[in-house]
């Protein structure tokens, strides 16, 4: 492979880490769920408390988003000349973000009872969280669409394509993590596995999404 090819890594490569992080986590949440389910599965029919060990379904849920953080952090420096390149392509189009959110608070001055306008600032971050979770959102339903969405999203330069899908990973993992935040709390046992079997589509949705590559 030439140094070119390792400078402009495909995605699957470049969130590599991260990828093989959620890999982990998706089983790690199946055997914690299992550790619940089995021995009640395997109980007398007529007996009515089951033992179940909940202590590993909780670390897992605990550890997650710290996991993850340290997976994308390896894998920034695992490839610091495409992440150069990402953060210098963010701040162009972060820039024509901030012109167009600036027009925008100047055409929507707030009256005495209305809350002030988002910052410039604020107002393109808040335009690259919901084109991600749009699209997020239409991948699970229809990924030929989503992929149309990203395009659609991409096409007056304001947002490059990785940056759109990007956040649509993040928005899917922060789903994700919040099913497994939900577990903690659970009322019960049952109902802690459940929430954190619901988090595996989402951490394995976010897996496509660092994937996929549309360039």
């Amino acid at each position: 492979m030439t140094p070119d090819h390792l400078d402009l890594p495909a995605r699957r490569r470049r969130h590599a880490r991260l990828i093989a992080a959620l890999t982990g986590l998706i089983g790690a949440c199946a055997e914690a769920a299992d550790l619940v389910y089995w021995p009640i599965a395997t109980a007398p029919p007529g007996q009515e408390a089951v033992a179940v060990d909940v202590m590993p379904l909780k670390k897992v849920a605990l550890t997650a988003a710290i996991a993850l953080d340290h997976a994308r952090d390896a894998d920034k420096d695992r490839w610091p000349a495409a992440v150069a390149r990402e953060q210098e392509a963010a701040a162009r189009t972060y820039a024509a973000r901030c012109v167009v959110a600036r027009a925008q608070d100047l055409l929507e001055e707030p009256g005495p009872l209305d809350v002030p306008p988002l910052t410039a600032e604020h107002a393109a971050e808040a335009g690259l969280i919901g084109a991600g979770a749009a699209v997020a959102t239409r991948w699970r339903r229809d990924p030929e669409q989503a992929v149309a969405l990203v395009r659609e999203l991409a096409a007056d330069g304001e947002l490059s394509v990785n940056e759109i899908l990007d956040a649509a990973v993040d928005s899917t993992v922060l789903t994700g993590l919040v099913a497994l935040h939900d577990a903690v709390d659970a009322p019960d046992p049952s109902t802690a596995a459940e929430r954190c079997v619901e988090a595996t589509p989402y951490l394995a949705l976010a897996v496509t999404l660092a994937s996929v590559d549309l360039d």
